[in-house]
């Protein structure tokens, strides 16, 4: 037998957990000194406190846990639980993940106001452009709802190139719009330039239109990083006499492995203003 001491220590709990287990029936001693009132647990019941903690974990309250337990719930069932519980907690740790990068984003754009230079925007042309493509929806705008979107897209889509025999192509260019759904959601599309005459199974090939003027200007990094860069570009826009004509396209200059050494030209369409 175990004195409490050493049984909570095996059991990686507290003394004063055990005592409260024991006050309310959870999980009683094997053995109480009716002299000294010293509690004694045998090694066999770290398989009860395992349940108890791993319950406690699912987000069962102890009366909860105490009658599952009555019922004898067994491994197997408790296994299938605690995999469900994981799964929760870890779609949980990825959402905070992609919150934590979003604040992250906004905060590098309040620490780069006033720091960021805009002499390399340009005002040009943009030539119309054939594209392979693939589309889907983002819930918004967000770096943290086009994202997840656009990944997806691109590796299903460079596959199926692959698959279609078609070399040559690239750079990428992702374009965007309204949704037809008016909620604020965006069609995302993801597309690789292609030669003329291209045809991919399950890929919509299509003729980008020209854009008269579009401000341009080049970001260098992670697309997660964009967001000082696109509102450098705003300010010249509005200083400049321009006004946004539409949403902005980005041509994927450079992609190589590592983010951090991407270069993207960001072309946003514009007008002079009256």
């Amino acid at each position: 037998m175990f004195t409490i001491g050493d049984f909570a220590r095996h059991g990686r709990v507290s003394v004063r957990m055990l005592r409260h287990y024991d006050a309310i029936g959870l999980l009683r001693p094997a053995h109480v000194d009716p002299y000294s009132g010293y509690r004694f647990y045998e090694a066999g019941q770290l398989a009860r406190l395992n349940r108890v903690i791993a319950l406690k974990d699912l987000g069962f309250t102890l009366d909860q846990v105490r009658s599952i337990l009555d019922e004898e719930v067994g491994a197997e069932e408790l296994r299938g639980m605690l995999r469900l519980r994981r799964a929760e907690l870890e779609s949980a740790m990825s959402e905070a993940a992609a919150r934590l990068a979003q604040v992250g984003a906004r905060l590098r754009a309040i620490e780069s106001e006033g720091h960021m230079s805009a002499q390399d925007v340009v005002v040009k042309s943009v030539p119309a452009t054939r594209i392979a493509e693939l589309t889907g929806i983002a819930a918004g705008f967000g770096p943290g709802e086009i994202g997840p979107v656009i990944g997806p897209l691109y590796q299903e889509l460079c596959a199926r190139l692959e698959a279609a025999g078609v070399t040559g192509c690239g750079p990428g260019i992702a374009h965007y719009e309204d949704a037809p759904a008016g909620d604020g959601s965006i069609v995302v599309h993801a597309g690789m330039i292609v030669p003329a005459g291209v045809a991919v199974p399950d890929v919509d090939v299509v003729d980008l239109p020209a854009l008269e003027q579009a401000a341009t200007v080049v970001h260098r990094g992670p697309m997660d990083d964009l967001l000082p860069t696109i509102q450098t570009l705003a300010a010249w826009i509005d200083t400049n006499g321009y006004r946004s004509a539409g949403y902005s396209r980005e041509l994927y200059l450079e992609c190589p492995e590592d983010p951090a050494r991407w270069v993207t030209e960001i072309q946003e369409p514009v007008v002079r203003t009256p």
